[in-house]
């Protein structure tokens, strides 16, 4: 049983007590292992061995995937209480990463054995529901990805990647490059570069040499 003043429980507590019962977030503190990781690690990579399951308690990270050319299709954002439903696949088939993670910021992950998964699914509702609804959550996010790159255009595919990336890092000014932005699109650079001048002339992002201030969280 961890105590009340325990730094762990305390941290755990204020960050999922509307989430998980009692019993668990105490097996969370003797099971889990929490650790932080500054912007930009990579935490998981394509064909890598998955021994544990993360849990975001501070923070935000982008997943994505590859093609054997390289390019990046961005699937979705894990934030505050998320756990990724690729990697809960992955556990519960033993199977490899087929999913690139990297920190969008600072980030605090609590990190659970992946031989826990199983018995806490029968002993504890509460992550019975949270595993179910992270996979419908992930599965329609992934969903809703692959639609906007089918029947939307450029453009729009371009404001709602600003519009995202300033959501879940909850900040308007964004530390991105016109590459990356391609890279993560699908989309030429030269392309991209035209189309942010475009909306910068709209009055809908401002942007310097490394950054670019997405002016709808500005007001």
């Amino acid at each position: 049983m961890q105590s009340a003043t325990d730094p762990c429980y305390q941290l755990l507590k204020s960050k999922f007590e509307f989430l998980f019962e009692e019993e668990l977030l105490q097996e969370f503190c003797t099971m889990g292992q929490i650790k932080t990781f500054d912007p930009g690690q990579t935490i998981m990579d394509i064909g890598m061995a998955i021994t544990h399951m993360p849990l975001v308690i501070s923070g935000c990270i982008k997943i994505f995937t590859e093609d054997e050319e390289g390019n990046e299709l961005l699937l979705y954002y894990l934030e505050n209480g998320d756990t990724c439903a690729v990697t809960l696949n992955c556990c519960t088939t033993r199977s490899k990463s087929s999913i690139i993670a990297i920190t969008e910021d600072a980030t605090q992950l609590l990190f659970i054995d992946i031989g826990k998964m199983e018995e806490w699914m029968i002993k504890y509702k509460s992550w019975r529901s949270f595993v179910l609804e992270s996979y419908n959550s992930r599965l329609n996010e992934m969903v809703g990805a692959l639609d906007n790159i089918v029947f939307n255009s450029l453009e729009e595919r371009l404001i709602k990647y600003l519009r995202d990336k300033a959501w879940v890092t909850k900040n308007s000014t964004l530390s991105i490059t016109h590459d990356v932005i391609a890279s993560e699109l699908h989309a030429s650079r030269v392309g991209i570069s035209r189309l942010m001048k475009k909306l910068e002339k709209d009055g809908i992002i401002k942007q310097s040499r490394k950054t670019v201030e997405f002016l709808e969280f500005s007001k």
